[in-house]
């Protein structure tokens, strides 16, 4: 079957309502200011989804939104970014979900109505569908309770067809962390937790203890924030410093970027080094902006970003 997309995306997609510039966080009975608002495309996935496909990757979308407003408005920012849509599920039944992300400088607090991005199952997502895409990313899988039911099926069913994989678990809402690891890790090639929730979801110590949950064939990619990245490959562990911008604009979807620098180089077959370098730079750059997708536009602009207001410096 014809390749018709380098990357097949499948995750939530939510819009996302983002109050900056906090005075404080809400306290119970009493009224806050934000500074600013920005109601924009979110979900992990999709930012992720956008963010590579402007650097210059063939991107489709498979997920589940309502015949809705927000659906529509999800539609089109996915488009506009150049992602192919025609794999999106419409559910007349459900509504298209949201986060309210709440900034006062490098932290935050969300709060996410799911809607429509629960009812997304494996069982949709159709060997056909997988057959037109060279990789496979899936994210946010906490919050798609039908997909993470049969997770380590799907993930095989598209290594048996080729295909390569990557996770990005994203924060477990109910705080259970309830992913068999050493089952979904036999069918990754890629997994790109935060440091906190890889610990969560290893109880390990030590990033070289938790690593050994995972199988040897699969790549692990912690993200660091300001302590850069830690990649870890049948035991060898190499690391990675920041790129730091002292004045971000927020640091909605900087994961997800980094997520998308990553794949970005990855299916072009570049050293994984190479790979991690572009993740931090994409992470950093992300952060120049508000939203998760309004920072990245290019590759040349994302490393014209990276040199002018980053100091980042090739060698």
């Amino acid at each position: 079957m014809k390749k018709i997309t380098d990357v097949l995306v499948v995750g939530e997609l939510n819009i996302d309502l983002i109050l900056d510039a906090l005075d404080s966080f809400p306290e119970i009975g009493k009224e806050k200011r934000a500074g600013s608002m920005t109601y924009t495309l979110g979900s992990s996935s999709a930012i992720f989804a956008a963010n590579l496909s402007v650097l210059g990757t063939r991107v489709a979308f498979l997920g589940k939104i309502g015949k809705d407003d927000f659906g529509n408005k999800v539609l089109a920012d996915l488009k506009k970014s150049g992602v192919d849509t025609s794999f999106i599920l419409r559910d007349e039944t459900v509504k298209t979900g949201i986060t309210v992300i709440l900034n006062q400088g490098e932290h935050r607090a969300m709060v996410t109505y799911p809607g429509a991005m629960e009812h997304l199952s494996s069982d949709e997502i159709t060997d056909e569908d997988l057959l037109k895409a060279n990789h496979l990313h899936i994210s946010s899988i906490f919050l798609q309770p039908a997909l993470k039911k049969n997770i380590s099926s799907l993930l095989k069913r598209a290594q048996s067809l080729g295909l390569t994989t990557s996770l990005d678990p994203q924060w477990d809402p109910a705080e259970q962390w309830d992913l068999d690891l050493s089952s979904v890790s036999e069918h990754l090639d890629l997994f790109f937790p935060n440091e906190q929730e890889f610990f969560h979801l290893t109880g390990a110590d030590s990033i070289k203890e938790g690593a050994r949950q995972l199988s040897d064939s699969c790549v692990l990619v912690i993200k660091q924030s300001n302590k850069g990245a830690t990649l870890v490959k049948k035991g060898e562990i190499m690391k990675a410093e920041a790129i730091v911008n002292d004045s971000p604009t927020d640091v909605i979807g900087a994961g997800d970027s980094f997520n998308a620098g990553f794949i970005f180089k990855y299916i072009q077959t570049e050293p994984l080094e190479e790979c991690l370098k572009f993740a931090n730079i994409t992470g950093a750059v992300s952060t120049t902006g508000a939203g998760g997708t309004a920072a990245i536009h290019s590759f040349e602009q994302v490393m014209g970003v990276a040199k002018e207001n980053l100091g980042f410096e090739e060698t």
